[in-house]
């Protein structure tokens, strides 16, 4: 009889010594995962979901900062060739410091005024479609027109920099003063305008490529 009791203390003995997680078992099913990975399949499910929201948000902000850069650009060249074309047509100080006495000038002066209506006009409608939400020109035309009008404006500015940089380099090597300062800054500020609307119609194509329908 002592040796039962003996024998049953031993044992309960050992049952409250036993581990608490002893009886657990290694896995626990949770959709097809186990316990024992720590949880790595429903960490994975989630990175893949974060993932892919990620994706939709770098997207939505690559798609909504390449709708407002055409306005950015737009509105810059129109400042940068307004700022030419004040410098050239109030570079007047008499005798042969004179833009009106030199075509190549008189060029430049054109050029930046078609520019300066060009960009605004460009800027007025992204304006217009930014707050509307519609654009006065329909989207196909309006894509073509774009990538069109921004590389014609482009290269023509270009073309009145070729004309312009020649006389104005000669004129410096042999003089420098107000005329040909103010000379050198206007090209300056024509060179901007062609850069802004050179990337604006690097955008425009961009979009005109993804365009699926004229």
């Amino acid at each position: 009889m002592a040796m039962v009791t003996t024998d049953a203390a031993a044992a309960t003995t050992a049952a409250m010594e036993k581990p608490p997680d002893a009886e657990k078992p290694d896995y626990a099913s949770y959709n097809g995962a186990s316990a024992a990975d720590g949880g790595a399949g429903a960490r994975t499910r989630g990175g893949r979901g974060g993932g892919v929201v990620d994706s939709v948000v770098a997207r939505w902000r690559r798609e909504d900062m390449l709708d407002k850069s055409p306005l950015a650009l737009h509105a810059a060249a129109a400042v940068f060739a307004f700022i030419a074309l004040v410098l050239v047509a109030s570079n007047q100080h008499g005798d042969w410091m004179q833009f009106g006495r030199y075509q190549e000038y008189k060029y430049l002066l054109a050029i930046a005024a078609l520019a300066v209506l060009y960009s605004l006009a460009q800027a007025t409608r992204h304006i217009f479609r930014i707050r509307r939400g519609v654009d006065p020109v329909p989207e196909p035309t309006g894509r073509v027109l774009d990538f069109v009008g921004d590389q014609a404006v482009a290269y023509l500015l270009m073309s009145a920099l070729s004309a312009a940089v020649p006389i104005t380099n000669r004129m410096r090597s042999a003089v420098v003063n107000t005329f040909t300062d103010a000379t050198a800054a206007a090209i300056s500020m024509a060179f901007f305008a062609f850069v802004a609307l050179a990337l604006s119609a690097v955008v425009s194509g961009y979009k005109l490529s993804k365009q699926t329908y004229m």
